[in-house]
């Protein structure tokens, strides 16, 4: 089974940012591969949307066209 993982080195062991998904005593091969700052995973749509922080009415999607061609 392949997973791929990431991981922050703090000095003297490697500490997971997700659990593993295999049992106690589990054998594994261990490949490690820096990640430069600047390589990080891209954000996901709702990551980006949620930043953003936009405010409005509650019902947006109902009144869309009224909301961005700010019609009455």
């Amino acid at each position: 089974m392949l997973q791929e993982i990431e991981a922050i080195f703090d000095g003297t062991a490697l500490q997971l940012e997700t659990p593993l998904n295999l049992a106690v005593g589990t054998r594994v091969r261990i490949v490690v591969e820096s990640i430069l700052p600047n390589e990080q995973k891209p954000k996901s749509f709702l990551q980006t949307a949620k930043s953003l922080q936009l405010q409005g009415e509650p019902d947006w999607s109902e009144k869309v066209d009224r909301c961005l061609y700010r019609e009455v």
